[in-house]
């Protein structure tokens, strides 16, 4: 991406983030890429509980009205989406760490090694992770020393109580 293009995605996030925040929401990302003549805006939001339809068309109404009314984008012709954080995106800030609670996650460390787990209780330095196999004590992970971390897809979770087959 150019620096003229990072700089228009700077200020596009900046002057989103206070209306999607008036809505309960968060920017997420801000991505703007060439479409033929075109440029697609993607804007991703989240908050606590979840985003759905609904959330998702008033942010679209109020990042429509913002960027109608700043002129941040120019005057080239550009498509609008916004959505919301996949399942797959890594968790990045405490927030999505509280927002995932009690998913299972895939942590890469910085210092080498994977952790798998699911993620407990959550604060602004670290997270606390209960491991998937019996025996093995839940540990404190400093967001620090994570590299990166991908919440897992599971498709036949057990339940509390269920015993192993």
């Amino acid at each position: 991406m150019s620096s003229r293009q990072d700089a228009v995605v700077e200020s596009v996030e900046a002057a989103l983030t206070g209306p999607l925040s008036a809505l309960g929401l968060d920017v997420e990302s801000v991505e703007l890429t060439p479409a033929g003549r075109r440029r697609v805006l993607r804007v991703a939001v989240d908050r606590d509980g979840g985003v759905d339809l609904d959330v998702v068309a008033a942010a679209t109404k109020a990042v429509s009205e913002v960027l109608d009314d700043s002129g941040v984008l120019g005057e080239q012709p550009y498509t609008l989406e916004v959505t919301s954080r996949g399942v797959d995106r890594p968790l990045v800030h405490p927030r999505h760490w509280r927002r995932n609670a009690d998913r299972l996650v895939k942590i890469t460390l910085v210092e080498g090694g994977t952790v798998t787990g699911r993620i407990g209780a959550s604060d602004e330095t670290g997270v606390e992770i209960d491991p998937e196999t019996r025996g093995e004590v839940a540990t404190r992970i400093a967001y620090a020393d994570v590299a990166k971390a991908v919440v897992q897809i599971e498709f036949n979770r057990r339940s509390a109580g269920e015993e192993d087959a």
